[in-house]
Order: C-alpha cells, then sequence, then structure tokens
C-alpha cells in the first residue's frame, strides 16, 4: 500500500488572506466553510489542495518547498504579470532571451514559488507537438452534449448523416466507445493482444456492437447523460494511468494519451454525423482538431483548416487538392519523437 498528497500545508500569517491570493493564482475556490479570521482556509485545487494555516510564527528563511505553477491559457509573461497585479512580488528573474527559463515570484506573506512556461507556450518553443490530455477529452464530450442538447428534435430514430445507423445508435455507440477507452486503460496488466472481454451485442441487424446501452425511456436527455459519464470514465483514466501503460487496439497497442485522443476523434467526427440530422450547428475549435491530428494522423496536410482537415482523414468531406478518402485508419500506437523533453 501507498500514501497519496492530501493537502500541501503551507503555515502563514492570515490563512484567509493568503488562500484568497492563491485561490486567484490557481482559478480554485476556497472552501464554503471557511471565512475571515479563521485560522485555516482550503484552496479547493485539483490534484493536492492547498491547505492555509495561521501561526504566531514568522517566515525568516527561504522556504525549503516551494510551488512551480504554469498558466494554462496565457503565456509565462503574461501569467507574471497578472501575478504581480493579484499582489504578488518579483524574487529573481531567470526568464532566457529564447523564451526559456521561470521568473520566482513571492506571494503577499513572502513564499516562494515559480512561474514556467505552460505546454503550449513549451511546445511551440521547442518544435513539439502538444500533447493530448485528460482535460481535452473533457473539453471534446462537454462541447459535444452541450451542442446536442441544442437539437429541437424529439425523433432520435432518424438516420445520423450518412451512417446506416439512426442518430441515437450513433450516440449510444460514442458513448461506448468512450466507455470501451476507458476499460482499456483499467487492468493492473492491460491485454496487448484484445480488448476487456466485455459481451457486445447489437439491438438489431446492422446496429453497432455495444457493450453498454442507454435506457430508451430516458429519452435523449438521459442517453446523453450516459454519453458525459462515459467522457469522465475515459477523462480519469487518461489523468491517473501511467504514460507508460499500453493497452490493445485494433489499429495498434496504444497508450494513454492515444486513447484519450482516439475518444476525441469519435466524439468529434460523430457529432458531426449527427448534427445535420438533428439540425444543430457543430464547429470543434481547431487547436483541440490539430492536437488530435497531430496524434493519430501525423501525415495528414497541416496548410488547411484543421476541422476541414480531420473531417477528410476520416472519409467525411473532400479536401481542395487532395483525393477523397475512403478507407482510413488512425496511428494509435505511440509517436517515436526522438529530443521531445
Amino acid at each position: 500500500m501507498t500514501s497519496l498528497v492530501r493537502h500541501i500545508t503551507i503555515d502563514c500569517a492570515d490563512a484567509y488572506e493568503l488562500g484568497g491570493f492563491w485561490a486567484e493564482v490557481l482559478g480554485a475556490p476556497l472552501s464554503r466553510e471557511d471565512a475571515p479570521g479563521d485560522p485555516e482556509a482550503l484552496v479547493e485545487a485539483p490534484g493536492a489542495a492547498l491547505l492555509f494555516i495561521s501561526v504566531p510564527e514568522p517566515k525568516n528563511t527561504k522556504n525549503r518547498l516551494h510551488l512551480d505553477i504554469q498558466p494554462r491559457d496565457r503565456t509565462r509573461d503574461e501569467e507574471v504579470e497578472r501575478l504581480l497585479g493579484l499582489g504578488a512580488t518579483l524574487v529573481a528573474d531567470h526568464r532566457r532571451p529564447n523564451g526559456r527559463g521561470w521568473a520566482t515570484l513571492a506571494d503577499p506573506e513572502g513564499n516562494e514559488f515559480c512561474v514556467e512556461c505552460g505546454a503550449a507556450e513549451r511546445a511551440s518553443l521547442t518544435g513539439t507537438r502538444l500533447p493530448v490530455t485528460a482535460d481535452d477529452v473533457t473539453t471534446a464530450v462537454r462541447l459535444a452534449v452541450d451542442a446536442l442538447r441544442q437539437s429541437p428534435m424529439d425523433d432520435w430514430l432518424v438516420p445520423a448523416g450518412s451512417l446506416e445507423w439512426n442518430c441515437w445508435e450513433t450516440a449510444e455507440h460514442l458513448s461506448d466507445d468512450l466507455f470501451s477507452y476507458a476499460t482499456q486503460l483499467g487492468p493492473r496488466r492491460p491485454a496487448l493482444e484484445t480488448y476487456v472481454p466485455y459481451r457486445w451485442e447489437a439491438t438489431r441487424e446492422g446496429g453497432p456492437l455495444n457493450a453498454i446501452f442507454a435506457d430508451r425511456s430516458a429519452g435523449p436527455g438521459g442517453l446523453l447523460q450516459t454519453l458525459e459519464a462515459s467522457g469522465a470514465l475515459l477523462a480519469a483514466m487518461v489523468r491517473t494511468a501511467s504514460p507508460e501503460v499500453r493497452s490493445y487496439h485494433s489499429y495498434g497497442v496504444s497508450d494513454p494519451e492515444g486513447f484519450a485522443a482516439m475518444g476525441i476523434v469519435e466524439t468529434l467526427v460523430h457529432t458531426q454525423d449527427l448534427a445535420a440530422s438533428l439540425e444543430i450547428a457543430w464547429a470543434p475549435p481547431a487547436d483541440l482538431c490539430d492536437r488530435v491530428l497531430a496524434r493519430l494522423f501525423p501525415d495528414a496536410p497541416k496548410d488547411a483548416d484543421r476541422w476541414a482537415v480531420l473531417l477528410w482523414a476520416t472519409g467525411r468531406a473532400e479536401l481542395p487538392g487532395r483525393s477523397r478518402v475512403t478507407s482510413w485508419k488512425w496511428h494509435s500506437a505511440p509517436l517515436v519523437e526522438p529530443g521531445r523533453e
């Protein structure tokens, strides 16, 4: 048996005030149980929460332990300016002219922490691709569910685009795909030659083979709930599985990032299959499309609209200057990327 880090605990003079600063830094809430003047304050950050405890002793030396943070939606330098505006101070500047390095800041009570480049900025600086993550799975599924909920159609038994399945079956198949990819990462020793042996069956001749099915009496709302739940399962498995895990897929043994990318592609293109029939607009973010293309279709054109390229790569649309794709497979095996940091 092993242990997990529950909190990172920081002694301070005013727990609630310092907790409020770090809540702004991390975009995470303070516990609803905390109030000004309380001796403790908890910042409920994902992963390990930060627990601040008021103590009478002042800080009088450099911390032996500090936090390194990375911005998710801005550059390192933009994040440094934001944090200075929140009340941090610059302690040491280790940023280099080529964009590498970090800045050491201190919070309002003098606790040092460092600001590094985020994943996107690091990938740009090093010339490497940006990895597909569990957060990307969550984003894709939530965007799809939110779009599908806008459908004015009550009848989900109409054909889904050019597929031989109806809209209910297609959404149910998508939910099953996400569930299946999550379970491939679950066993302590994932199989490399076969899928996890659930029982797969179709409800009609020509329908999709599924291991899980939505309750028809729950209607489209219930169906979308199963889709969101399956997406959450995949995101959780991708987030917690070791990057070294390998598991079977019929297109090649894959890793957690590969299963994340496959789940996202399934989500994006099957939502496209549903969109026209269910009278909804659907155009996923270009950066999300770009990341899954780089992981699963590394030879796809890089000079065209990313969503258009993904539709072309999966045989769903024409791409000017390219032959129509009539048979396709993604590259599920981990990519060989020498020198990647």
